[in-house]
Formats: structure tokens, C-alpha cells, sequence
């Protein structure tokens, strides 16, 4: 949208941007750009979008988990993390990536102090780096740490020392390959369970899919974590859930047991032309 406006003999446009505060252009620019889009082609329209961009307004929320998925190069992931958290000048609020190295971790770590929400599943961090950095993310109270095989319940225990705001935990892990062998898939381990209920007390949002605790890693984290009212154990095929355990289950505002289907949470109760059946 532009306008025109007279200046002596002559006459020039106005575009409806110019002079407008950075900090209200970059409002506009989260609301409708993904992020990659606003570095590769807003700082090339005009100065003060270039200047808005450059400042730290755009960066509170950095989300760019569908373009790390895109480029799949944990390298590439990293410098570019590096480089917007750097944009933020510490006030990013919120880091959404996929795949994401030691180093660009490291970097937000240290970097962003008041980051509240960081999520990045699949990503390459180890128990060493979060052992190094953890300290610095004590504001965090969302955590999305899916898929980080690197990341033992050493490191789940050694966060939840650290971020002791923490309300939201996704821990999410692969499906167990079919191919191996059915003994080894079933094996019993209730490190990561007990690390979440020993360290993180105040969490409400658990999701702990394809773990391989038993009753007793649950019994653990519905015991200590007594704020919990959502937690979704969907392919925790050792968890039983008998007893009191399913009392405890019960209670809670929502819960997934081991063997749900994600479907069946649809209401089949109507026919395909929208009329009860």
C-alpha cells in the first residue's frame, strides 16, 4: 500500500512503512512471516524493514523448527540459531528449532537468560553440554527434548535440578524398531522416569511416549510430582498400569494409557452426511 504526497514542483511516493517504529513494524512482521522468511527477504525491501529486522524486536519468539527440518544440517542449524538468538540481544523468550548442535545450545544457553520455552526435539545436544550449560536456563518452564538420544536421565536429572520453574516436559522417543529383537525391546528401565519424578516436582505436562519404564517409574512421577494433571504414557508397553497406579491415573484431568490409539480420541458416533447413525 502506497500513497502519494506533493513536495514543491514534484511529487513522490510515500510508502505507508516509512517512519514507522521498529518495534511496531516487527509486531507485524512475527505475526505474518515465518522466521527464515523475515532473514531472507524483508531486509531487502527498505531500509526500515532492514533496520527492523537487524534489531532485537523480532526475536523474542524464534521459530524455526519447519526450516531446520527443510535444511536437516545440524551445522547450518546451529549458526543460524546463533545468529538470531544474537539478533534478540537476550530477549528472545521462546527458541522452536530441530536439530540443533552443541554448540548452537550452548550459545542460547548462555546468551538468552530469560528464555522461557525451548524446544528442540531431535536435536544432537549431549549429557556433557547440558551438564556445562544448564545453569543458565533456570527461567525455563517449557521443554521439548523429544528424540534427543544424546541426552540420557543424567541430563533429564541435571535440567530439572536447574529449571526448577519447569511445568511442561515432552520427552518423546522413537517407536522401538521393529526389527530388533522382542526381548530387548521390552527390557525395563526406570532411570528417565525416576530422574523426571526426583528432580522435576513441579511439572503439570508430561508426555513420555515409547518410554520403557515400569509401574514403579510411574508410581515415582505421580507420586512426586504432585501438580501433574496432564501425562501421556501412549507406548510405554512396560507400564501396566494396575492397582494404584490406575488410581492415580484416574485422577488426573487427562491421561493417555500405554496401549491408546491417536485416533481414538474422534467421535465416530456420527455418520459420514453429519446424521447420527
Amino acid at each position: 500500500m502506497e500513497k502519494w504526497a506533493g513536495y514543491g514542483d514534484g511529487e513522490y511516493k510515500l510508502r505507508w512503512w516509512e517512519g514507522m517504529n521498529p518495534e511496531l513494524l516487527a509486531l507485524i512482521f512475527v505475526r505474518i512471516l515465518p522466521a527464515d522468511e523475515m532473514v531472507r527477504t524483508v531486509p531487502f525491501v527498505c531500509k526500515g524493514w532492514r533496520e527492523a529486522v537487524a534489531g532485537p524486536y523480532c526475536w523474542a519468539d524464534i521459530d524455526v523448527e519447519a526450516w531446520c527440518r527443510r535444511v536437516n544440517r545440524s551445522d547450518v542449524i546451529d549458526s543460524v540459531v546463533r545468529r538470531l538468538v544474537r539478533r534478540s540481544r537476550g530477549s528472545v523468550r521462546r527458541l522452536s528449532a530441530y536439530l540443533v548442535g552443541n554448540s548452537g545450545f550452548a550459545f542460547a544457553a548462555v546468551s538468552a537468560s530469560f528464555l522461557n520455552v525451548l524446544q528442540i526435539p531431535m536435536s544432537d545436544v549431549t549429557d556433557q553440554i547440558v551438564e556445562k550449560y544448564a545453569e543458565f536456563l533456570s527461567h525455563l518452564t517449557v521443554l521439548d527434548i523429544s528424540y534427543c538420544l544424546k541426552i540420557t536421565s543424567t541430563g533429564i536429572e541435571i535440567l530439572g535440578r536447574h529449571c526448577k520453574t519447569l511445568v511442561q516436559l515432552r520427552r518423546n522417543m522413537p517407536p522401538p524398531d521393529p526389527c530388533l529383537d522382542n526381548n530387548a525391546v521390552a527390557k525395563v528401565d526406570e532411570d528417565e522416569a525416576m530422574a523426571v519424578a526426583n528432580s522435576m516436582p513441579k511439572l503439570e505436562i508430561l508426555e513420555l511416549a515409547y518410554g520403557r519404564f515400569s509401574d514403579r517409574g510411574l508410581d515415582a512421577i505421580l507420586t512426586k510430582c504432585t501438580a501433574l494433571h496432564v501425562l501421556d504414557i501412549r507406548g510405554c508397553w512396560n507400564a501396566k498400569v494396575e492397582g494404584n497406579v490406575e488410581q492415580k491415573c484416574d485422577l488426573l484431568r487427562s491421561f493417555r494409557y500405554p496401549w491408546e490409539d491417536e485416533y481414538e480420541d474422534q467421535d465416530y458416533s456420527t455418520s459420514e452426511d453429519g446424521n447420527n447413525g
